[in-house]
């Protein structure tokens, strides 16, 4: 057979030699659009019942058990004097036989939530307990270039002594210390270790900065020190259990005291919830009435300046008569 010369169009071979169309599934099967917004329809009204659905109820829980073995999740936890928790921790350790002198810890909550979205920064605190609970006294460096203070500082119990030739062993770790106490002359050349120091940085306001090298060491080397963690949380040692009662409270309401200092006393208090415990005991949580400083009103405070002039009032009339 002769090719078909250039120009003839057989017939029909324009429709068997063309591309067929490209079709889209939703065109090829008109009914799968339908049944995936069928689809999203039920699913929108399943997610709707689900809002519209009352939460489950709990059952309220129960405020004291009955029986000596009862479920804790049924039952509110239990709250306890301070003194009566201390008591309990003393009585843990006779019936369980452990070592009468371990220590007492707590575990501090706190609200650190200001006016909007402002909050209280994480911090760190020292403070001087009323009662000592170990031989441990803690390595403080002092900065100084002076020879006499120098020597002053020595004789009181500074662990390490000098100026700026101990910036770059500091910087790379070949010295450290639990505190860092300067006098205000050498403050300025002590500016490459903010960054390194941080919060232990000398500083007025830590009371780590200042010209009695005596005080300062006599404070730091005794100092029993705190950190709030995971942003709310403060766990510190407070006593050993052998301790007297008495003694164990005082600490516990000096640190305490602190905690509330850093945050204004026109909001709620810092500390939301208080728990005791010793090394090896279970926690008891505690009733803050009488725990936390009290804090006088404004009202309280208009008060007194008006008492105290109903009080003046009489003698000054007897002056004038």
């Amino acid at each position: 057979a002769l090719a078909p010369r250039c120009g003839w169009v057989l017939p029909r071979l324009e429709q068997r030699l063309a591309v067929p169309a490209i079709v889209s599934p939703a065109t090829a099967r008109p009914y799968a659009a339908a049944a995936k917004t069928a689809k999203k329809d039920a699913k929108r009204t399943r997610q709707e019942k689900v809002k519209d659905k009352p939460p489950p109820r709990r059952r309220p829980l129960m405020a004291k058990p009955v029986d000596d073995v009862y479920l804790t999740w049924l039952y509110r936890r239990p709250t306890y004097e301070l003194e009566q928790a201390v008591g309990m921790l003393k009585k843990f350790q006779e019936l369980d036989f452990t070592y009468p002198k371990q220590f007492v810890y707590i575990n501090v909550s706190l609200d650190m939530a200001l006016q909007k979205k402002k909050k209280v920064d994480p911090f760190s605190s020292s403070v001087t307990l009323p009662h000592r609970f170990t031989d441990e006294v803690n390595k403080v460096l002092v900065f100084t270039e002076n020879e006499q203070e120098a020597e002053i500082a020595r004789e009181h119990g500074a662990a390490i002594v000098g100026g700026v030739e101990l910036i770059k062993w500091i910087l790379e770790d070949e010295i450290q210390a639990d505190f860092y106490v300067a006098v205000p002359a050498i403050i300025p050349k002590l500016i490459p270790l903010r960054n390194k120091l941080k919060r232990k940085y000398p500083s007025t306001r830590r009371n780590s900065l200042g010209s009695d090298i005596p005080k300062m060491l006599q404070f730091f080397r005794e100092c029993h020190e705190y950190t709030v963690e995971d942003e709310n949380i403060i766990k510190t040692r407070i006593a050993r259990l052998d301790m007297p009662t008495e003694h164990i409270i005082a600490n516990l309401k000096t640190i305490i005291h602190d905690i509330c200092t850093f945050k204004p006393s026109n909001y709620d208090p810092i500390v939301r919830r208080l728990v005791i415990r010793s090394a090896t005991s279970e926690g008891l949580l505690l009733n803050l009435d009488g725990i936390l400083p009290q804090v006088q009103t404004a009202e309280e405070k208009e008060e007194e300046p008006a008492a105290d002039e109903d009080q003046q009032k009489p003698v000054e009339e007897s002056v004038s008569t």
